[in-house]
């Protein structure tokens, strides 16, 4: 990985960012959305300090990680929904972990305690990932939504930190 950087996204990212998850939404597995939004909806929609991206030594992005506040109300300014997306061409080099990481870093350096995230159950290397990067299962949300004319579960994840108190 030594050719896999990590830094910030900015608009610039907006058409690979947006592909990239594209690509995710088209496997069936990744998310209940079927089309990947504007770059407006998608910006407005996400914390600017904890979105980043997984760049190749060409600067070409080959994954990307956000984070969404999972509620107004100030008691949960510590926690976080997040997704991670990864160009089906760069898959199984370690891209997803390593914007993991540096997601971890990034929510505790600003004092985010909680980071969640809704897996469906047949996205096992999502699942895997989670757990090597330290999430746990809390437990499954069933038939919570329809997808694709099909009820689907969800298996929500959670990441505490050990330096936040």
């Amino acid at each position: 990985m030594v050719d896999i950087t990590v830094r910030p996204m900015t608009d610039a990212d907006a058409d690979r960012v947006l592909a990239i998850y594209q690509a995710g939404l088209d496997s069936g597995d990744a998310s209940f959305e079927i089309t990947a939004p504007a770059w407006t909806a998608f910006d407005g929609a996400r914390l600017t300090a904890h979105r980043l991206v997984a760049v190749d030594h060409l600067g070409v992005v080959l994954g990307w990680v956000a984070v969404s506040p999972t509620s107004t109300r100030p008691v949960y300014a510590g926690v976080v929904e997040h997704s991670v997306y990864v160009d089906p061409a760069a898959q199984g080099r370690g891209v997803a972990r390593l914007l993991l990481d540096a997601l971890i870093t990034s929510t505790e350096a600003a004092g985010i305690w909680t980071i969640q995230s809704g897996v469906f159950p047949e996205n096992a290397a999502s699942l895997a990932l989670h757990q090597r990067a330290g999430f746990r299962v809390i437990g499954v949300r069933e038939r919570v939504g329809r997808h694709h004319g099909r009820w689907r579960d969800v298996v929500l994840l959670e990441r505490r930190s050990p330096i936040i108190a």
